[in-house]
């Protein structure tokens, strides 16, 4: 053998002894005497006490997903046993996380590229105890010294591919939200594979997206408070959090209790990393949707007992905001149907909420507690705090302007067919709502009633206080056989109702919205009928005491009605107010009080033709809206049409009131004549 030869061979042999010896050195050598040195490091790093207070270890064993020559190369298994993370100074309790094991197997050729490859992490009974104070302190923060600025950023990666863990225990008390959780996370009996619960389809949409979801592996159980409110759930999740592969979802499913709001939602999480994406199946149900609004921070109305059932898809790191879709939903407010997509974006701003709402038939019941016009029975079923007193008709329930300013809005709704009643028919029912910076506007509101249209536009400035509100109606061609269709007399009448009102006015409900009021309204009905029938079937008892004393018991047709109120600081005054009837002309003057909700009017016929009337005063109405009184007054009758032709204050509202008549097929319009006459300073011919 060569000289050379010789110091290859011995080179050679020594590199594979000192091999052996440092494989030897690692296989026996005791792991447990690095822990004080490392237990101290960490804990200088995290700024908290660290400690792995069992044994540490390190096995070696071949990878058998390894392919070729790696699966030859054996891998150090890390285990510790009994760790601990500390808790910052200011926490009254000594730790935050304790473990009862870790086990992860490190890559020792991807060392070679400075690359830290740990395929998976394994956790044994985890527990966590999370605390955030009022002040926005959080023990799930850590504080890390800051580096040299001048400093090379480290060569070397750390790449964990997922998490798998088993039983556990998680805390969580929150101040800032006011939320307090207990969550227990154990095994299930056997694993349940994710189509089971979700449903085939569901499975199918999931794996034609990507990867396989994994069998449900754990069973969930929470209790305890979600922003004040008592909270109790269950639930079902995967056994393993796939940290590096975005694409492969993990399974959800739960039923959770909050207050009287119900939530289950079924579906994955992807990306669980960052919290990347949800794909949910969603059903909410609760007594009213306004209390959403202190778990979800969405501003939604007051409505009546409400479920829904959709899919919803939220990718939680978009550029523009966290991006919530519910789409496809299905519902009931109270006895209505609803159906729909809806989008909330959580940008700045403030975020928006969009989509279109359908309703197919939809009770008009279900439309009150929008104004606050529900019962006290109903406001109190549904959480409601305010109560509308026994003595008040106009809602005082206040809208909640303080939230408008936390969200915009852009929402169109249909309602296709509304329920009313036999009595009065709604048909149907458009709006397109825009919430801007505390301002809402309904533009516009329109509903089909009686074969005719009602289209109005709202404005109502939540940024003020107390909130400014207009509101411009127009009403066309009402038609009056079927705003009465169970009044016989009424069913060959070819006559409508016309108005309309521009009213502005500031408080934070209908009532004192109205209270304050200014503007005018005006109506117009023509070729109709009155009797007392008619007053029972609209629900007016004074009309009908009224009517009785006029016309007895007979059905008396109208000529003409023609009203014109101005309005100033929530009291509505008669301009002109008219009945022209077959047998009499009768006169309105007088008040409503909107602001003390008090009536004072003064009726006042003059017969026509030889028929005269028994009545040989005027009559009265006042009192209060709720119940007014009727009688008659302890003054003779006077020819009330002639004395304001005299003082030509009807000339105006009449000429104004002309503009409401519309053609009515082939039947001449009766109003006409009347305000023509009227306007020209004329008073209604009578024969006394």
């Amino acid at each position: 053998m060569t000289r050379t030869r010789k110091i290859v061979v011995w080179s050679c042999a020594s590199f594979a002894v000192l091999i052996a010896i440092v494989v030897l050195v690692l296989v026996f050598f005791d792991w447990n005497r690095i822990k004080p040195p490392l237990n101290a490091k960490v804990s200088e790093e995290l700024h908290r006490p660290f400690a792995i207070n069992g044994n540490l270890a390190v096995v070696w064993a071949r990878e058998a997903d390894e392919g070729g020559w790696r699966a030859w190369v054996p891998w150090p298994h890390v285990i510790a046993e009994d760790l601990t993370l500390g808790n910052p100074d200011w926490s009254k309790k000594p730790q935050m996380v304790t473990l009862k094991r870790v086990e992860l197997r490190i890559s020792p050729l991807a060392l070679l590229a400075q690359r830290v490859v740990i395929p998976r992490i394994d956790l044994t009974e985890p527990s966590a105890d999370l605390q955030r104070l009022a002040d926005g302190r959080a023990n799930w923060t850590f504080k890390f010294d800051p580096k040299d600025p001048n400093a090379e950023p480290s060569s070397w990666v750390v790449d964990i591919g997922s998490i798998g863990f088993d039983k556990g225990h998680v805390t969580l008390d929150d101040q800032t939200l006011k939320t307090q959780l207990d969550v227990i996370i154990d095994l299930l009996g056997k694993p349940i594979p994710f189509g089971e619960i979700v449903g085939d389809a569901d499975a199918k949409k999931a794996l034609e997206k990507g990867s396989a979801p994994q069998d449900y592996a754990f069973g969930l159980k929470v209790k305890g408070q979600y922003h004040g409110q008592k909270l109790d759930g269950t639930g079902k999740i995967g056994g393993l959090l796939a940290l590096q592969d975005a694409a492969k979802p993990f399974p959800l499913q739960a039923q959770v209790k909050i207050a009287d709001t119900s939530i289950a939602l079924a579906g994955t999480l992807t990306d669980p990393l960052n919290l990347g994406a949800l794909d949910l199946r969603l059903k909410l149900s609760g007594s009213s949707l306004g209390n959403l609004y202190p778990l979800t921070g969405v501003t939604l109305p007051d409505s009546p007992a409400y479920s829904t059932d959709g899919h919803l898809i939220a990718k939680l790191h978009e550029a523009s905001g966290a991006s919530f879709t519910y789409e496809n939903f299905n519902g009931k407010i109270g006895n209505s149907d609803i159906h729909g997509n809806l989008s909330y974006v959580a940008s700045q701003p403030r975020p928006k909420l969009s989509g279109t709402l359908v309703s197919n038939q939809l009770l008009m019941t279900d439309l009150a507690p929008l104004i606050g016009a529900d019962s006290n029975a109903k406001q109190k079923a549904r959480g409601g705090e305010s109560k509308q007193p026994a003595t008040k008709v106009l809602p005082v329930e206040e809208f909640h302007t303080e939230r408008w300013r936390d969200m915009d809005a852009d929402v169109e709704f249909t309602g296709k067919r509304i329920v009313h009643s036999a009595d009065l028919p709604f048909t149907d029912l458009y709006t397109h709502l825009v919430l801007n910076d505390g301002e809402l506007s309904l533009q516009p509101l329109r509903f089909g009633v009686a074969g005719g249209k009602l289209d109005a536009q709202i404005r109502l400035n939540g940024r003020i206080t107390p909130m400014e509100g207009r509101a411009k109606l127009t009403a066309r061609n009402f038609k009056l056989k079927q705003l009465f269709p169970t009044f016989e007399p009424m069913k060959t009448s070819f006559g409508e109702l016309n108005g309309d009102a521009d009213i502005s006015g500031r408080g934070n409900s209908v009532a004192a919205l109205l209270g304050t009021s200014n503007g005018d309204l005006k109506m117009l009905i023509n070729d109709g009928a009155i009797s007392r029938g008619l007053m029972e079937i609209a629900g007016l008892n004074v009309g009908n005491y009224v009517v009785g004393r006029l016309f007895g018991d007979k059905e008396v047709k109208i000529n003409c009605a023609a009203a014109d109120f101005g309005i100033k600081t929530g009291l509505a005054t008669t301009r002109l107010f008219v009945f022209d009837t077959e047998n009499a002309i009768i006169y309105i003057d007088g008040t409503a009080n909107m602001a003390t909700e008090q009536l004072d009017l003064t009726i006042t016929p003059e017969s026509k033709g030889f028929r005269l009337f028994s009545l040989r005063s005027p009559l009265y109405v006042n009192g209060p809206f709720i119940k007014p009184n009727a009688g008659v007054k302890a003054v003779p009758l006077m020819l009330r049409g002639a004395g304001m032709v005299a003082l030509g204050v009807i000339a105006g509202p009449a000429a104004g009131l002309l503009a409401l008549v519309a053609p009515s097929g082939d039947e001449p319009n009766q109003c006409a004549p009347l305000l023509q006459q009227m306007k020209e300073g004329k008073a209604p011919k009578t024969v006394k």
